[in-house]
This record gives C-alpha cells, sequence and structure tokens, in this order.
C-alpha cells in the first residue's frame, strides 16, 4: 500500500515539475526561438517551420490596440528577414492576432493590420512581397487562455507561418 502511496506521489511531483512554463519570450517579445540555436541532434529540417521556431522566432507582440511594430519587436523581424534571404525557396504567410477584447469586426481588421506591419517590415529589409502572405485571425485563435494581461500580451501578436 505503502508503495502504491509513493509511486502516485512521485509521478504527481513528475507531473507538476513539467507543467511550469517559461513565458520569458512573451514579456520579452523575441517570439518562440529567440535565436539560440535548439537543434541539438540535427533532427530540425533547415527551411522548415521548426527551423524557423527554434533557431529565428515565428512572432512578434503588439501593445493593446496597435498595429506598429515596436522597436523591441524589430530584431525578430531581422532574424526572420535574414532566414529568408537564406531559404529563398521558402514562402510564409504572416498570420494577425488580437486578444479577446473587442467586437470580432474590429479584431479582424486590427489582426490584418498587425499582419500587414510585419510583412512590410520584412519588405523593407528585401524580402519579396510575393514570398509572403497575410492572413487575420483575429481573436479566434487565442495562444494563450485568460481574461487577464498576461493571456492578452501573448494573444496580440502577429506569427510566421511557413507554407
Amino acid at each position: 500500500m505503502n508503495t502504491k502511496l509513493l509511486g502516485a506521489l512521485a509521478a504527481a511531483a513528475l507531473l507538476s515539475a513539467c507543467a511550469s512554463e517559461d513565458n520569458s519570450a512573451a514579456t520579452t517579445g523575441a517570439g518562440a526561438g529567440s535565436g539560440a540555436s535548439s537543434n541539438m541532434a540535427g533532427s530540425v529540417r533547415p527551411g522548415s517551420q521548426e527551423d524557423l521556431v527554434a533557431n529565428v522566432g515565428d512572432r512578434v507582440f503588439f501593445a493593446l490596440d496597435r498595429s506598429t511594430v515596436a522597436a523591441d519587436q524589430r530584431p525578430v523581424l531581422d532574424r526572420q528577414a535574414a532566414w529568408l534571404a537564406q531559404y529563398p525557396q521558402v514562402q510564409v504567410t504572416l498570420e494577425g492576432h488580437a486578444d479577446e477584447r473587442g467586437t470580432r469586426e474590429y479584431n479582424l481588421a486590427l489582426g490584418q493590420r498587425r499582419a500587414n506591419s510585419a510583412r512590410d517590415v520584412l519588405v523593407a529589409q528585401g524580402v519579396s512581397g510575393s514570398r509572403l502572405s497575410t492572413i487575420s485571425y483575429g481573436k479566434d485563435r487565442p495562444a494563450a487562455l485568460g481574461s487577464n494581461e498576461e493571456a492578452w500580451a501573448q494573444n496580440r501578436r502577429a506569427v510566421t507561418v511557413v507554407r
């Protein structure tokens, strides 16, 4: 009986240790994969979505009701532009997202402006506009659930997705 109880407690402790999250990317605006290479075993195919996420970062974050790329978010798009230059065959879609506040129509328009803003920065960095498309999901695809500033901040974003 004690062995089963100890085993259950050990399993619960392991699960709770695995459940902790690192939200530092959301707070720094670096996006997933803030430039540190995590391709340890070479299992990530160069030029893939996984490569973009692991080695460059796939998202930029926006202030409330804003669609201008802030200065602290530009390094992510600079790295994306360099990555796209390295893989000229890759085409991407820039997805615009908003938090849950506001009407569906407002958030769709805001998400589109965010996607367009990220696209404009990449084009200004020399990426051909023909390789980039945009779409808005508004508030329909949240990255974080919750009705608080932490969740909202993670949902105000533009995500670059390899097609």
